[in-house]
């Protein structure tokens, strides 16, 4: 028996991904996701959800102004932001939960990586768009159970695209991926027919696509992180809309002049205007089982731009094997970290040696490598022994504290010492050939005497699906009660969310409707 539907290049893809979204929350295409997916979607949802609320409780610009915003559209047939049980539009909720979960760039990852089926786009995306789901289960009364199956589905359609499709290529954002989940998601939870979600889909590619304009430049702004929240507002308007009757281009994935095929023509020369073409991939989604394409995404432990992750491996690894680094660290003479593009390119230019905002912070490689290599110095002693690995991720974990513009941490003395000390080279096609697979890096620390330490290759680093060694579950715990405590005044009331969290699909409508109308901290004096 198949455990996966075919959408073929000579198929009207909107209207598949329309009937599929339709089936597989209503059970109709066999026994549905396994367990090992459902506890894996829990944790992404649960991980997003203390993301977000941590965002809000420090009063980072984008999800608060979203926020406040939000609550000027009520809606009592709407959904909640967090923090409050007053209902508001639709969309609104969900663009300002969706800027809060992607605030710290904390959240989960995808790579766009299937090299069974030859699917290796490597399209970046990141699991921001869950806030869709609650909404839509707040405004039609649906329990748990049903709130993780769609989130399952929407990281089905938008992981299964960035496997087939490299919107970066063509300087196209990856929420694209995101939105056109979002909208098949929604509507199928709203009750939308298959030709609906076609149009759905079909507006929001006609009329809001974003480029990623938004992640270029020195020092980034608002909309990096709330690029998925402002193109998600989107997909749910074009949705509401197709339900009232609005309707929006055909066929989208085949129509020439939409971005699939006109970045990827299907025909040749003057031919490529034509109606007639294939679209520039098959798409295969799975219903049933262990492979969905949840499975090959990324979690963080901590808050750092996923491509460093395997040079802070290295670190971790290093200090772990040489303590002397860290209680002589003036033996520190240099630090060389290699790895792969895009790494390099998006985390190791020049211009990110001089990080401003918490932004471009997050978006250096210096300065994240520098600043875990400060905490490991001021540390002390780092854990030992079997579990010391994981027990060092937990002990160093970047929080939101060390993102503040200030000198107490991008500013800090000895980071900013550290990251003179570091060069970042690109490792040419032996790295290239590596990624998506892995996150192939690695770090030599120079020393004064002339010893140089290597960490070697790492390629799946903590946190990676692939990883084997690292103890995720007890690192995400450890990451979930550092940002439930800045969330809440009371560190019990993160635990209780978690454990919520945790047991979603035993959750009742009623919990769902109620899940974040706990009151957040405020904590000014971040930024």
């Amino acid at each position: 028996m198949s455990h996966s539907v075919v959408l073929g290049r000579d198929s009207n893809q909107a209207l598949g991904i329309g009937q599929f979204a339709i089936d597989f929350l209503a059970g109709n295409l066999g026994p549905g996701p396994s367990p090992q997916v459902i506890e894996r979607a829990k944790m992404f949802h649960a991980d997003a959800v203390f993301c977000g609320l941590s965002a809000l409780a420090l009063r980072t610009n984008a999800p608060v102004l979203l926020r406040e915003e939000a609550l000027e559209y009520p809606d009592p047939n709407g959904a909640s932001v967090f923090g409050s049980s007053s209902r508001c539009k639709a969309e609104k909720a969900i663009a300002a939960n969706s800027s809060a979960v992607r605030e710290w760039d904390s959240n989960g990852t995808n790579f766009g990586f299937r090299p069974e089926l030859g699917h290796t786009a490597g399209e970046f995306g990141h699991n921001d768009f869950y806030p869709v789901v609650i909404a839509a289960c707040q405004q039609r009364g649906l329990d748990g159970a049903t709130a993780v199956r769609a989130m399952i589905l929407l990281d089905e359609i938008r992981g299964r695209l960035a496997e087939v499709f490299s919107l970066k290529t063509h300087k196209i954002d990856h929420v694209v991926h995101g939105a056109i989940g979002s909208a098949a998601t929604y509507g199928s939870l709203m009750g939308a027919t298959a030709e609906q979600i076609e149009s759905a889909i079909g507006m929001f590619v006609a009329h809001s696509i974003p480029w990623r304009a938004i992640r270029a430049g020195k020092q980034l702004s608002d909309s990096k992180g709330a690029s998925a929240a402002i193109s998600t507002e989107a997909a749910v308007l074009a949705m509401k809309r197709s339900m009232a009757g609005f309707v929006g281009p055909k066929d989208i994935f085949r129509n020439p002049e939409a971005l699939w095929r006109f970045f990827e023509p299907t025909t040749q020369g003057a031919e490529r205007w034509k109606e007639t073409g294939d679209a520039p991939f098959a798409l295969h989604l799975s219903h049933s089982g262990d492979d969905f394409a949840i499975m090959g995404m990324h979690f963080k432990l901590g808050l750092y731009e996923h491509q460093s992750a395997g040079a802070l491996q290295a670190i971790i690894d290093l200090a772990t094997a040489h303590p002397e680094i860290l209680t002589h660290p003036d033996r520190i003479a240099g630090i060389e970290i290699v790895a792969y593009e895009p790494a390099f390119g998006i985390i190791g230019n020049p211009m990110k040696k001089d990080p401003r905002t918490r932004q471009s912070a997050d978006h250096s490689m210096a300065y994240i490598v520098a600043t875990l290599l400060r905490k490991a110095i001021e540390h002390g002693p780092l854990p030992a022994g079997s579990s010391g690995n994981s027990d060092v991720w937990k002990a160093l974990m970047l929080s939101p504290y060390d993102y503040k513009v200030d000198e107490s941490a991008i500013f800090h003395p000895k980071t900013r010492q550290l990251m003179e000390k570091i060069d970042f080279a690109h490792g040419g096609p032996e790295y290239d050939a590596k990624y998506p697979d892995g996150i192939p890096t690695s770090l030599k620390i120079k020393t004064t005497d002339g010893a140089v330490l290597d960490s070697g290759l790492v390629m799946y680093p903590g946190g990676h699906c692939r990883n084997t060694t690292a103890d995720l579950h007890g690192i995400l715990d450890h990451k979930f009660e550092m940002l439930g405590a800045l969330a809440f005044e009371d560190p019990a009331a993160g635990r209780d969310l978690k454990a919520q969290l945790m047991r979603l699909e035993s959750l009742p409508a009623e919990a769902v409707a109620t899940l974040f109308d706990a009151e957040i901290a405020s904590r000014p004096g971040y930024e």
